[in-house]
């Protein structure tokens, strides 16, 4: 009877091939059986879009890559690829140079779990020029802030003439990204900010690609990255949720990890930072138990100073009765002068106007 120890037909064949005939005749050795499972599992450096292995050994080998180490607390681990969104101006780059210039040293911020350990960081800038980068971290008194030699900030270079080289603009964005990495053996990477990255009318299509791009740079150097994005005109009386992602909330998807920052309107100087997604970590900071932090610059160098742990919904905009009762003359004051047009019906009791066209 032909097996697979028989001499083969077409001596070409390949290997798997004979094993699978031989299985479809039922022919199959224990040896052999054993033969065709490693033969059908695809190599390290397949290039075949699945990749298929015995779920235990999935395991053993995500344990034997996991360390598990904090880059900044519960908000982001290392490995992970973590979107931090806010709105203009509430100090998304201060905390990112301060994450970067804390792992770069390899000193953990104050109150905050960081690893231990001396690390080369990338920073993309395409939010600050030279000159607004340099007011935040110099004075007149103490000079210049001294940030480690493993920290680098990259900007994009104005000269650039390679771009026509390449097909698109986004590829031509990813080949530099991928060999900035292969020349500095850098394995953190803070991109501020994806917008800036953006081409093209289909705004979020190529945000989403970006972040597919992101994914598959992360896996394949081992990765931890950071990327800030910005959150649309939202309402203050609202605690922050995945929905105000600028752009689309699509893009978590593709994140492993995503926290926001928003401001308290107890004071103009303090953050407050919130878990929105984690998969690594726990929900340590959710709306009942958000993290304080202000913006402070003691010397040449600004930064959060971290405070603790409070309720989110004591950081909101309160509307109060007050605020009620004004939005109601506006209304009236606009109505009288014919901005708006139609019937304003009062409801005695609820201070509340309904608009009638």
């Amino acid at each position: 009877m032909d097996n697979y120890n028989t001499p083969r037909l077409y001596q070409g064949r390949p290997d798997e091939i004979e094993l699978i005939r031989a299985a479809n005749r039922g022919t199959l050795t224990k040896k052999q059986t054993h033969q065709l499972n490693q033969l059908l599992r695809s190599p390290s450096d397949s290039k075949d879009a699945f990749i298929i292995k015995p779920a235990g050994e999935f395991l053993q080998d995500a344990t034997s890559r996991q360390n598990g180490g904090m880059l900044f607390g519960d908000f982001w681990y290392e490995g992970e690829l973590c979107i931090l969104f806010a709105d203009t101006n509430v100090g998304k780059s201060i905390l990112a140079v301060q994450i970067g210039d804390a792992l770069s040293r390899g000193r953990p911020l104050p109150n905050i779990n960081m690893r231990a350990q001396s690390s080369i960081v990338l920073y993309f800038d395409f939010e600050l020029n030279d000159q607004q980068f340099s007011k935040r971290y110099t004075s007149a008194e103490d000079g210049q802030y001294q940030f480690a030699d493993t920290f680098y900030r990259v900007v994009f270079n104005p000269d650039a003439a390679r771009a026509n080289r390449f097909t698109s603009y986004h590829e031509y964005i990813n080949n530099a990204l991928e060999n900035m990495l292969i020349t500095t053996q850098a394995r953190i990477i803070i991109i501020d900010n994806i917008t800036c990255l953006r081409t093209g009318t289909q705004a979020a299509a190529t945000a989403i690609a970006l972040m597919q791009k992101l994914q598959g740079l992360k896996n394949k150097y081992e990765l931890s990255i950071l990327v800030l994005a910005h959150t649309p005109k939202r309402n203050p009386a609202k605690p922050i949720s995945r929905n105000d992602l600028q752009g689309s909330k699509m893009l978590l998807n593709f994140a492993d990890s995503a926290f926001a920052i928003g401001e308290s309107y107890t004071r103009a100087d303090l953050r407050y930072f919130k878990q929105i997604k984690q998969r690594s970590g726990q929900l340590t900071y959710g709306a009942d138990n958000v993290y304080l932090a202000e913006i402070i610059k003691p010397y040449n160098n600004l930064h959060f100073s971290f405070i603790g742990g409070a309720n989110e919904a004591e950081h909101l905009l309160q509307y109060t009765e007050q605020q009620r009762q004004s939005t109601e003359e506006r209304i009236i004051k606009l109505h009288q002068q014919g901005l708006i047009y139609g019937r304003l019906l009062r409801i005695p009791g609820l201070h509340t106007l309904r608009y009638t066209g």
